[in-house]
């Protein structure tokens, strides 16, 4: 049964993989396609909350560990 139930999960989810062509990226990439919307006022408030929970400035970008030494 419990062998069963996993079959149809991956059956279930198996259509929800697909591959992105090479000429859909720039579509895909695009600031509208991002979870902020292109909304700066959403994604400046989006950086705050994870600068704060990493307690260091620039954790979003490249270098360093959370301390902020690099």
């Amino acid at each position: 049964m419990k062998y069963l139930f996993l079959l149809f999960v991956t059956l279930l989810f198996s259509g929800c993989i697909q591959n992105v062509k090479s000429w859909e990226k720039g579509t895909l990439s695009k600031s509208q396609m991002q979870d902020t919307g292109g909304h700066t006022l959403l994604k400046s408030v989006k950086e705050q909350i994870f600068i704060s929970k990493e307690a260091s400035r620039g954790g979003g970008t490249a270098g360093g560990g959370g301390c902020g030494c690099k």
